[in-house]
């Protein structure tokens, strides 16, 4: 009697430790199946490895109607708050704003305060404003963009993930060559969001509500056609209409709504130019979360995601290989710069270095013209930036650039003008401190004529310049690609992982 009672008890210290291990491992997951649902119920699903950029805190700134069947669903994990994090002594070093010399907030209202404060240094560090609206409109620039890494899921650092399939203009998938079109963004999103972990399909259950509302495509399809703000604004505000008679929308006004746009946000944001909706100048836009590729810097839920590079690995080796051929890639040029002349806007500093680009000593610079339709063979634009150590990436007909992101991946150092381009944009998945991956060089400068910028980047040390590629190739480009919903990833993350990881932690803080 006695050894069955002692064998029952070492039975069950057994297990109790077994289960403790996988409790304790983030690749392990305990899900529950049941008729009720078509996918598991994994309650563990949201505690996985996040991405984490830096654990230090250096000085930075340095034609459809929508129809019931179409609306996803997704549940995050039961993981603990920003706010109780702060307070647990294991906590990640690189949760946002906090770092391990400061004081840690201790409630919302110590966060915001720190933000405030953040944005009082810094918003002034690569502008200079002119007048005092100028200065009150940098300094709410950065303070949204502190808010926003406030929400960044916590995570490992280095784990990250990958990117798999592309997606050509008519919006098919194809996972052979390099046709990643700029603007597909929606349906790589989409395709992953479909087989999402977390899924439900009881609305009730839902923490978060993904809105399949193509509105870059929408805006699109009216580019070369004469048609009236009322036809270009119509799908959007139907869908609108539509999501309104939901009980999902209205208990939460929208807020734990998310849309996926996929181009710039002025494109929907219809002004003086007859180009493009005003869809996110609709009052019922105001509290759901967009992701675009470039977001409005006044505006807090618009959050900028990382653009869709040519970048297609299918598991963990190939990215493992990409980064090492990448790394060991002899460069022949110390400086490149892919794009063309804006001869129609004199502000613009595109004429200035493509000058001095192409009359630097000894073919240090390197000019691809595209103008003449170089750049849209994609293996033109990533041999030469594999082929160089500094990549320009001067703003063109918005602030960002594709290219920053097709750079990186390269690992070829983007050399930055406004602040705009990067830094004020992807607060989830670029470093607060700038330097580890960029160079900046002030655009008034430039315009001016004050410097050169192919002599500033020739003073790099060789140490300075393995460095940053070292950050760049290691740890930021897998967080920077978006993975196919089939590939076979598991030891990294990627853009899109940090994207909904660090949405639900928006959602749980607006609790």
């Amino acid at each position: 009697m006695i050894v069955s009672v002692i064998s029952k008890i070492k039975t069950r210290i057994l297990l109790f430790f077994l289960l403790y291990l996988l409790l304790s491992f983030n690749n392990f997951h305990i899900c529950f199946f049941s008729r009720k649902y078509n996918d598991p119920y994994c309650i563990t699903a949201g505690s996985k490895p996040g991405f984490q950029i830096s654990s230090e805190q250096n000085e930075s700134f340095t034609g459809d109607r929508v129809s019931g069947d179409h609306t996803k669903i997704l549940r995050s994990g039961d993981t603990k708050g920003y706010d109780d994090l702060l307070e647990q002594e294991d906590k990640p070093k690189n949760i946002g704003l906090v770092s391990d010399q400061e004081d840690k907030p201790k409630n919302k209202a110590g966060l915001y305060s720190l933000i405030d404060l953040k944005a009082e240094e810094e918003y002034s560090k690569y502008i200079k404003p002119k007048s005092e609206g100028e200065r009150y409109a940098l300094r709410a620039a950065v303070k949204y963009l502190y808010l926003q890494r406030s929400w960044l899921a916590p995570g490992d650092e280095n784990i990250n993930k990958t990117l798999s399939c592309e997606v050509v203009p008519n919006a098919v998938f194809s996972c052979s060559g390099f046709r990643t079109h700029m603007y597909s963004l929606q349906p790589i999103l989409h395709s992953r969001v479909l087989k999402h972990p977390c899924r439900v399909y009881n609305e009730t259950q839902a923490k978060l509500f993904y809105v399949p509302y193509y509105g870059g495509y929408d805006v699109l399809r009216w580019h070369y056609r004469n048609v009236s703000d009322d036809v270009k604004d119509r799908l959007g505000i139907e869908a609108l209409k539509w999501l309104e008679s939901k009980e999902s929308w209205r208990r939460n006004a929208g807020k734990d709504h998310v849309f996926v746009l996929g181009k710039i946000t002025w494109d929907f944001r219809r002004d003086k130019v007859p180009w493009g909706s005003k869809f996110l100048e609709l009052q019922e836009m105001q509290n759901p979360t967009k992701l675009l590729i470039e977001r409005q810097p006044w505006q807090v839920n618009d959050i900028a995601i990382p653009h869709p590079t040519y970048f297609h690995p299918q598991t963990d080796d190939d990215i493992i290989s990409w980064q090492i051929k990448i790394a060991s890639k002899p460069r022949r040029n110390l400086v490149s710069f892919a794009g063309g002349a804006r001869p129609g806007n004199p502000d613009n500093i595109r004429s200035t270095l493509i000058e001095q680009c192409v009359s630097s000593s000894s073919n240090q610079c390197w000019f691809l013209n595209c103008t003449n339709r170089s750049c849209m063979n994609p293996k033109n634009v990533l041999d030469l930036f594999q082929d160089s150590e500094f990549c320009l990436q001067p703003p063109g007909d918005s602030a960002t650039r594709r290219s920053v992101f097709d750079s990186l991946i390269s690992g070829c150092i983007p050399v930055v003008f406004t602040p705009y381009t990067a830094y004020y944009q992807y607060a989830w998945h670029l470093p607060e401190d700038h330097r580890r991956y960029s160079v900046y060089i002030s655009e008034q400068d430039v315009k001016e004529k004050r410097v050169h910028v192919v002599e500033i980047v020739k003073a790099k040390t060789l140490s300075e310049k393995e460095e940053m590629r070292s950050y760049i190739v290691h740890q930021l480009l897998p967080g920077l690609v978006y993975g196919d919903s089939n590939a076979k990833i598991k030891k990294f993350r990627d853009a899109f992982d940090i994207t909904f990881d660090s949405l639900l932690e928006k959602i749980k803080q607006s609790k």
